[in-house]
């Protein structure tokens, strides 16, 4: 009667089988009634008084305890039933604790019920998983027949009590939102099983006795792994999408989505093989090979990558659909991938030496060398695999791999008496190499570079072909250029031991070579080290350039301005000053002191060894005077050369600073002064306008064929006399029209006396014409054009602090004005040659010792200036 749940009968027959004989099945049966019919308290007493028919036997009063556990629970006295329980399995001697478990099993599962019924889906996964633990080995027991009594009392289909465990936990899972513990769930279930149980397991997971979970399941799965993916949440998505596959063999779109998911997690080799499985499932479509490309690519597969790129696209081209072909468009091909690569690594290596060392192999390697190696190199097979139609992404993404890829360290050092040159180390690993002179300098300025991460190193003794004049031409034209580009320039300093003390840097030969003048000022990046290859005053700034010690330390010994050292610009800016800051140095071929200055001036002239220095320096002072029209070039003292007499034998000739003449500190009040008083006489203004326009027609300077086309204002010498001094200098008194009388000082006789012939020759003293007088903006705002780099340090020109300057930047129209303000420097001291006139009508200059500094008479007397001629001097 108590299966029936018809407590008030239940209780009748348990009262009048007491009253027959009181006995522990009738009181038992009277405790499960009155339980039944909620009266708890009676039943408990019920209970209490069967204990007294068990004869004290443990077994049987333990299976009277467990009946009222279970009679309490559903009493819902869950809490006491659940308390007793535990009491049970662990307080009492011999227990039966698998009687105890099976009971545990069994109300987790009724709590796992009423909470699934009430929508507490994870409420319910906890008691069906409590459980699955008490009784996951009682599925393979007869537990049924064991337990026939529970049976019996109760209605309990022990059976099922595992199966039904587990598919209520899935489905509780499921609504809870946990998919991927439903999905394991599922699966240990179904491992688990025998055969004929599995039947019925595959019926429940397709919904033929209710819930459809495979489908529900793996559509949630599905739904939720999209949205991780669209979230970037990659772990998530496989996770999901993994799931889901477990449920369903899966289509294409979802083994391209979890792909999709291991590639955002760098899962190169199983995004891969997921790509697989697309080609396989839909082969005719591209996105499978799309995610191989990309997957490959990841595991730097380059060549497979590239296959696979390349039937990507074919599957594009031959796409039935129109708007699936045009996804063409997105994408280049491999073929034209390499050609604006090509491009870009050409226009890279035109700032870049022509021969350079691997520092990973030890191989000198020429042009064609160097870009092989690119060409096999991981970097180069990702750029051509890279898919991107973007052409700014795509130029920006190979440009920065080329300039990383062929980013070099170039050495500046002293050379030694004996160095490594370029057929000593062809074909050979210079890191195997032994007892060669100078080889120990070029390993170990080597490893320094490959310690610091750069696959490229130049090294001017044995990267130069020299038995090639077309490659020593390209080479000392290019080097500025070369040392500019650099990613780093080591300067060795092989005569500074290690712990030097400041100050060694200044003291090094280093810092008096020729070379060594643009190996620092060209290069943005500069670290020096000393003779063991430890950094200069351990000084560990990754840019000795950015170190204040160490460049005003340079700054003190080379009087080159800190910001000239730290970011100079070639070009013919200022010339007179940069010829002083090389006057000081050496080197070894005396044409390089010349060609050592070529990349300074930004010039290019043809490399001839033999020519001898002064021929060299000449052709380079030409080039400067030509292009710039700077005459300051010709401001010198000393020994003329033979190439012109207007240019020194020696660049130490421009070591003296140009000497200060008062007509560039005028103030402007002393020259409006003048200017008022100049005023008041018409003809001197109507004849200042006439001078300033022939000398505003005036040509600059040029040079043809080593003659020297000067334009000056030419002041007649008329007498010259032999001044007795007792030095070993020789004076000479000098008049000429206009000027005061000078004392001109040489060491060599400038004219022979005879007492018996009067001397014939022709002298005069000229003023080189310089346009910055005419006060015009197109000069003053000249600028080299070398390098277009706003950064670099520009000598200040001499005009920068000049009246003339503030004049322009004021903006004076009056022509008038200019004039006579011309007029006005015109009539201050000035510096003047002294030319002699030669046979053939040519001039040849007089050097002096020391500066000819001439002075006009009278600047009213306009006509003493007028003379305004173009003299070719020899």
């Amino acid at each position: 009667m108590a299966r029936k749940y018809d407590w008030d009968h239940a209780l009748r027959d348990a009262m009048n089988s007491i009253n027959i004989e009181p006995s522990l099945t009738g009181y038992i049966s009277k405790g499960i009634a009155l339980c039944g019919k909620g009266l708890v308290p009676d039943a408990r007493a019920a209970f209490d008084v069967a204990s007294m028919y068990t004869d004290q036997d443990s077994q049987i009063l333990h299976f009277l305890l467990l009946i009222k556990v279970i009679t309490l629970f559903n009493a819902d006295q869950h809490d006491e039933a659940s308390l007793l329980l535990k009491e049970l399995t662990t307080g009492c001697p011999n227990a039966d604790t698998r009687a105890c478990r099976i009971v545990e099993a069994y109300l987790r599962v009724q709590l796992g019920l009423k909470a699934l019924d009430g929508a507490r889906h994870e409420e319910a996964a906890v008691h069906f998983t409590a459980a699955l633990d008490c009784s996951n080995l009682l599925s393979k027991s007869h537990i049924h027949e064991i337990y026939e009594n529970l049976v019996v009392l109760f209605g309990w289909d022990l059976k099922s009590l595992w199966l039904t465990a587990h598919q209520k936990r899935c489905d509780a899972l499921l609504w809870a939102g946990t998919l991927q513990d439903a999905v394991r769930s599922y699966h240990y279930m179904m491992d688990n099983i025998d055969k004929t149980t599995k039947a019925s397991c595959l019926e429940w997971s397709k919904g033929k006795s209710g819930i459809r979970f495979t489908e529900e399941c793996s559509a949630l799965c599905l739904t939720s792994g999209d949205a991780a993916l669209a979230a970037s949440k990659y772990g998530m998505a496989i996770d999901l999408y993994s799931a889901a596959f477990d449920l369903d063999s899966g289509s294409h779109d979802v083994f391209a989505n979890r792909s999709r998911a291991k590639l955002g997690e760098m899962l190169w080799e199983e995004a891969l093989l997921d790509s697989q499985k697309v080609t396989e499932l839909n082969p005719s479509s591209h996105v499978g090979y799309e995610l191989m490309h990309t997957a490959l690519r990841g595991a730097q597969r380059y060549d497979e990558a590239i296959e696979a790129f390349k039937i990507m696209l074919s599957k594009l081209d031959d796409s039935p659909e129109p708007q699936i072909r045009d996804l063409r468009q997105q994408y280049v091909s491999p073929s034209e991938a390499e050609d604006a690569i090509q491009r870009v690594v050409r226009i890279e290596l035109e700032n870049a030496p022509l021969r350079l060392l691997n520092t990973s192999t030890g191989l000198l390697c020429d042009r064609v060398a160097q870009v092989n190696a690119f060409k096999m190199s991981p970097e180069y097979n990702e750029l051509v695999s890279f898919p991107t139609k973007d052409s700014n992404l795509r130029a920006e993404r190979i440009k920065d791999a080329v300039a990383t890829y062929f980013r070099c360290v170039l050495l500046s050092h002293r050379w030694e008496e004996m160095e490594a040159l370029l057929h000593d180390i062809q074909d050979k690993d210079v890191r195997e190499l032994k007892g060669l002179a100078g080889i120990a300098k070029l390993q170990s300025f080597c490893e320094v570079a490959r310690g610091a991460g750069y696959r490229w190193a130049w090294m001017d003794t044995c990267c130069i072909d020299k038995r090639s004049n077309t490659e020593v031409q390209e080479s000392v034209n290019s080097m500025f250029v070369w040392y500019r580009h650099s990613a780093l320039t080591i300067v060795y300093l092989s005569d500074v031991p290690s712990s030097s003390e400041p100050g060694a840097l200044a003291r090094s030969v280093w810092n008096k070579r020729g070379w060594t003048f643009q190996e620092f000022v060209a290069p943005k990046v500069v670290i020096f080290y000393q003779k063991d290859w430890s950094l200069y005053l351990d000084d560990r700034t990754p840019n000795h350039k950015e170190s204040p010690a160490i460049m005003k330390e340079l700054e003190d010994a080379t009087g080159i301005d800190t910001r000239a050292l730290i970011s100079f610009r070639p070009g013919m800016s200022n010339a007179r000053q940069r010829l002083q800051w090389a006057s000081s140095r050496v080197t070894t071929l005396q044409e390089d002191v010349a060609y050592s200055l070529f990349g300074i001036f930004g010039v290019h002239l043809p490399v001839i060894y033999g020519e001898k220095r002064q021929n060299a320096l000449g052709r380079l002072l030409q080039e400067i005077v030509a292009r710039s029209g700077d005459i300051t070039v010709l401001d010198w003292v000393g020994q003329p050369s033979e190439f012109n007499s207007c240019l020194p034998a020696y660049v130490t000739s421009y070591a003296t600073p140009p000497h200060a003449l008062p007509s560039l500190s005028l103030s402007e009040g002393q020259i409006q002064t003048t200017i008022s008083s100049l005023r008041e006489n018409p003809m001197v203004v109507n004849m200042a306008l006439d001078f300033y326009d022939r000398l505003d027609n005036t040509s600059a300077a040029r040079f043809s064929n080593c003659r020297l086309h000067l334009p000056c204002i030419v002041f007649p010498v008329t007498q010259v006399g032999l001044s007795y001094s007792t030095s070993q200098e020789t004076r000479y008194e000098v008049k000429a029209d206009g000027l005061d009388d000078l004392l001109i000082t040489t060491k060599k006789p400038i004219v022979q006396f005879l007492r018996t012939r009067p001397n014939q020759q022709t002298f005069m003293l000229v003023r080189p014409w310089d346009r910055s007088l005419l006060e015009l903006s197109d000069f003053v705002d000249l600028q080299d054009d070398t390098e277009n780099e706003e950064d670099d340090w520009v000598p200040p020109s001499p005009l920068d602090d000049s009246p003339s300057h503030s004049l322009v930047k004021q903006g004076v129209d009056d022509p008038g004005l200019r004039a006579l303000r011309l007029l006005v420097r015109l009539g201050q001291p000035f510096g003047a040659f002294l030319l002699a006139r030669q046979r053939g009508g040519e001039y040849k200059r007089v050097a002096s010792d020391c500066d000819i500094i001439a002075q006009v008479k009278d600047v009213v007397s306009v006509r003493d200036l007028m003379d305004v001629r173009t003299i070719e001097i020899l």
